[in-house]
């Protein structure tokens, strides 16, 4: 055998379906495939965690579908919308409580989906009713009193202000429900407090391109009087956040940003662009001091400069522009839900269709790096809602909700839950996650290489079975293509004083590298690293392969 040659890459750039099979050799560590799979913001592809079973909404009877149109972190608990109605859930003695909400539900005690009147017992009062309930949004504020409250938008009903004090069983907590009256017919779907001050657009009546505020003077959300209050745009409203010193207004084709909130002489709305819109309110999200969005030509940021007062728009897509794009073309078919992973520098965006499995429901993750947003793909999460925040500890949550009303706790655990269309039941399964590389040439595109082995870095969390395929020629069906190697499974190596006996591997480093001797031959090659299981994630971080090359021909 002539002399054989060594290729390393290190795993780093994620997903990139933009470049051609050529440009993309420009940058070996990137993935033409990276599904279930995330970046580390450090190096390497995590196997991403999967989701475990919170609860749900449905009714306990006569189980029914019921669409879980909302959730929000708060305090200690988590406020979720569905089925016409408004939820209260926490955990007391390590069971799941829900309590509907309604308009005064300090004085009362849960009796099913009504509330007994604990003064007197045979009065009953049922439980808040939405009409028609939309998908909600959620703004989370502190008020004058310093008590975090809760503002939900769903663009068909009034907005309602929520406020819950104290802790422990349900008797003990003081439950505040408000209805926001705007104007005659006026039914936001997307609002911001900022600096005290509830400003509020969209919906489906007439007025979606107003924007209304509730009064500076007063700082009380829920007081919608005096001239200014109501500004009207050329454009549908969107989305608002309160963006630093202002209030961003996104619209379906064009951007604003509202100013002067509090001097009405000279409050105004400016422009930040007319050629650039969002394609879905629910987009919208904050991560590393920027607003992330979806536009139609892709996921965009809106950056304030060193000038006081001015903003930057950039595109942070460009490696995933096809996918961007069919999810741009197909808008109106998805449910688009996305959050942000504090602790991982992560923006995730959901987009769900109505029509197909949890299975086939995809996603894409953006990691912010060094070098700036990399990304990846999901599938097997449907996330109608979704939500990720901090609690009453400071600790971050996340949960989602799917179609059928089932809640979750997201981003936890080794494995999925998928609904047994026969026994309407919930059952584990595997999270399915491939990385594959691009056709590497070696450098050499007229030498035909003949692969020696492979030794792959990988990090497990606890045990880990990979498997891999290696595609010659770009998968030419004349030539012959190799069987998939099974790698030896992997443990976690054991730390002495730390590690418990049968969960690590002890006289391993923190990095496994695990050998596989290859077979065939071809001008180009690829790999593909593949686990189809219930193991604890692990972390790919990098490849090295041995090959030998023959005479150029």
């Amino acid at each position: 055998m002539p002399s054989t040659q060594p290729f390393g890459i290190s795993c780093r750039g994620g997903l990139n379906v933009n470049l051609n099979e050529f440009e993309i050799l420009s940058t070996p560590g990137s993935a033409v495939q990276l599904k279930n799979f995330e970046v580390d913001p450090d190096g390497g592809y995590r196997r991403i965690n999967g989701y475990s079973s919170y609860g749900d909404i449905r009714d306990d009877v006569t189980p029914v579908d019921v669409e879980v149109k909302g959730m929000q972190v708060y305090k200690d608990g988590l406020i979720v919308t569905g089925g016409n109605k408004v939820y209260f859930s926490y955990e007391l003695n390590g069971a799941k409580q829900f309590i509907p909400l309604d308009n005064d539900t300090g004085g009362h005690v849960l009796v099913g989906s009504d509330y007994l009147d604990v003064t007197a017992a045979t009065t009953h009062k049922t439980a808040l009713s939405y009409t028609d309930q939309g998908r909600a949004q959620f703004t989370v504020f502190s008020d004058t009193d310093a008590e975090l409250k809760a503002i939900v938008c769903d663009g068909v009903n009034k907005p309602l202000l929520i406020s819950i004090t104290g802790s422990g069983d349900f008797n003990t907590r003081s439950i505040t429900i408000t209805q926001i009256s705007i104007d005659a017919g006026v039914n936001p779907s997307t609002g911001t407090v900022h600096r005290g001050v509830f400003v509020a657009g969209g919906g489906l009546g007439d007025e979606n391109n107003t924007v209304y505020h509730s009064a500076t003077s007063s700082l009380d959300v829920t007081s919608f009087s005096g001239s200014g209050a109501a500004i009207s745009l050329d454009d549908e409203v969107v989305g608002i956040k309160s963006f630093r010193d202002d209030i961003i207004i996104f619209c379906k084709n064009s951007i604003f940003k509202l100013i002067n909130l509090f001097d009405s002489n000279s409050i105004a709305i400016i422009p930040i662009t007319k050629n650039v819109g969002c394609l879905s309110s629910f987009s919208i999200q904050e991560i590393g001091g920027d607003l992330v969005f979806l536009a139609p030509d892709g996921i965009r940021t809106i950056a304030g400069t060193a000038r006081i007062g001015d903003v930057e728009l950039s595109s942070v897509s460009r490696q995933i522009q096809q996918l961007i794009a069919k999810i741009a073309q197909q808008i109106d078919t998805f449910k688009i839900q996305s959050c942000v992973i504090r602790s991982k520098s992560q923006y995730r965006l959901f987009y769900s269709n109505e029509s197909e499995d949890t299975k086939y429901s995809k996603g894409i993750i953006g990691t912010l790096t060094a070098n700036g947003f990399e990304w990846s793909e999901t599938l097997g999460i449907k996330a109608y809602a979704l939500t990720s925040d901090f609690d009453h500890r400071k600790v971050e949550q996340h949960y989602h909700g799917d179609d059928k009303g089932y809640l979750f706790n997201h981003d936890v655990g080794s494995s999925f839950l998928h609904l047994n269309s026969n026994s309407n039941v919930l059952e584990q399964t595997n999270i399915s996650a491939v990385y594959e590389t691009p056709h590497f040439d070696f450098g050499e595109l007229g030498t035909r290489k003949t692969l020696d082995y492979i030794r792959l870095s990988l990090t497990p969390e606890a045990s880990a079975t990979a498997t891999l395929k290696v595609v010659f020629n770009s998968g030419d069906e004349n030539t012959p293509q190799p069987l998939r190697y099974t790698f030896p499974t992997t443990s976690k190596a054991g730390i002495f004083g730390e590690s418990k006996f049968g969960g690590s591997l002890f006289g391993t480093g923190q990095s496994a590298i695990m050998k596989s001797f290859l077979q065939g031959s071809g001008y180009t090659a690829s790999f593909q690293i593949r686990t189809d299981n219930q193991d604890s994630p692990y972390t790919i971080n990098g490849m090295y392969i041995n090959y030998a090359p023959s005479t150029r021909r």
